[in-house]
């Protein structure tokens, strides 16, 4: 990478400015990227002197475990924090597809592979952070509805892709930093998976954990593919954070460096898929080959069985020939049967040319026969299964109209039922009108017997 890019020939700055530029650094080839705010900053190794980090004064500050862990956390940083503020400026929920979310599932891959202890398999070598990520279930209950999800999430076939997938999954049910926490409060269980000096074995591990509680606030909607999760490559891209290492002064050189750099990765990028294309392209090539290939051996092993039974025919018309040529020298007289004999080898060959058409032709009519058998084996079953459900159909049919049948004789028993039961309501009606107009009668008396009394009584009141 230093090959690629040009040196810079601007002055050296000075040893306090250099230290206070150079903290929270992440070393790459011949450069050092370091943290300058939000933004990662460019610088060849060989233009300045570090004076060691002060937060590193309990550690070996020429230690590169130390150094990589260290890097790791500020990167992590670098993309919470980015996440967070694009999130809450975006102002939605946020997908698959979201450059700084991809990102720092990225960096979240390399703090969880860091000091990860290799495990031996008929295949190799493995490491794989999927182990770690399982011990949340014996720790923590509810997150078994997360492992249940990732196995069985269809299209997974690698412990890398399920652990890509937990990553996701907790993240969306805003749970990360506590299962987090909870994994690394437990060193006496991830001391069988990771080194005693890994990034989860040491305070980094704490303090990464502590920055994703700031992504509870972050709503996401992610569309998880067990192919695409296994095959990403997880490579962190520094372009969304680069700028030149002169930010205050905004060097004009500086910028062209960062440029030419950025090109340079572009470049590379299309250079890969140039080859992939042409790679694939290739593929298939060798495979249109392949087949063409297998089918030209097909067809020279089918000329060669013909071609020895022509050398038999051959053969044995030779020995004929021979035969007869033997029979004319005996006697002359033969030659007449030579030349009949002759004719009629000739007669019977193209008779045998004859007979191996029409055997073609008798094979051909035979496969279309079987082929036109198969085609009415078919529509006969297919036939068959319609009757059935015909049939099906008719019985059902015959039960409803029983059921039709016996509820219309149930019908016509309540029927005269209620007619009877009318009858009998209607001669209590008209017993009852009798009863009602034998009342009205007496009542009339009633009144005419109460006038008369009256009228009586108010005679014997005049008298008096």
């Amino acid at each position: 990478m230093s090959d690629l890019t040009p040196q810079s020939e601007t002055p050296t700055p000075t040893t306090d400015k250099i230290t206070q530029a150079a903290r929270e650094t992440i070393y790459l080839c011949n450069f050092r990227v370091s943290v300058d705010g939000e933004w990662l900053c460019l610088r060849e190794l060989n233009d300045i002197s570090l004076t060691p980090d002060p937060e590193l004064d309990h550690e070996d500050p020429k230690d590169p475990i130390a150094i990589e862990r260290l890097n790791l956390m500020n990167m992590a940083k670098l993309s919470i924090k980015g996440l967070i503020e694009s999130a809450l400026n975006l102002g939605r929920t946020l997908d698959s597809d979201y450059a700084p979310l991809q990102q720092f599932f990225v960096v979240m891959e390399h703090c969880l592979k860091h000091g990860l202890k290799s495990k031996k398999t008929f295949l190799g070598q493995n490491k794989s952070f999927w182990g770690p990520l399982e011990l949340v279930e014996k720790l923590t209950p509810e997150a078994g509805e997360i492992t249940a999800s990732v196995k069985d999430l269809p299209g997974l076939r690698t412990p890398l892709g399920r652990g890509r997938a937990w990553l996701r999954l907790a993240l969306m049910q805003k749970k990360l930093s506590d299962y987090m926490k909870t994994i690394i409060n437990r060193k006496d269980l991830l001391s069988e998976f990771y080194e005693p000096n890994a990034l989860m074995m040491e305070e980094e591990g704490a303090v990464i954990a502590g920055l994703l509680v700031g992504l509870n606030v972050i709503d996401a909607n992610l569309c998880m593919k067990g192919e695409d999760l296994d095959s990403q490559v997880g490579v962190i891209d520094f372009s969304m954070y680069l700028k030149d290492g002169g930010h205050s002064s905004k060097s004009a050189e500086g910028d062209g460096q960062i440029t030419a750099i950025l090109d340079q990765k572009n470049y590379v990028e299309e250079l890969n898929r140039h080859l992939s294309a042409s790679v694939n392209n290739l593929q298939a090539k060798v495979d249109a080959l392949e087949k063409s290939n297998t089918k030209l051996t097909e067809e020279l092993a089918v000329a060669n069985n013909r071609i020895i039974t022509l050398q038999e025919d051959v053969e044995r018309v030779k020995e004929e020939t021979s035969f007869q040529q033997e029979s004319r020298k005996a006697s002359s007289a033969d030659g007449q049967v030579l030349g009949e004999t002759r004719k009629q080898l000739k007669e019977e060959t193209q008779l045998r040319l004859d007979v191996e058409r029409e055997l073609e032709v008798q094979i051909g009519m035979k496969q279309e026969m079987e082929l036109s058998m198969k085609m009415l084996e078919k529509d006969i079953c297919e036939k068959q299964d319609a009757l059935v459900e015909l049939r099906q159909q008719l019985e059902d049919l015959r039960a409803i109209n029983q059921q039709l049948s016996y509820k219309s004789q149930s019908a016509d028993v309540s029927s005269k039922q209620k007619s009877e039961a009318i009858a009998r309501l209607e001669e209590k009606i008209s017993q009852m009108s009798g009863t009602v107009k034998q009342l009205e009668n007496s009542d009339k008396d009633l009144v005419k017997q109460a006038r008369t009394l009256s009228a009586a009584a108010g005679k014997l009141l005049q008298q008096q």
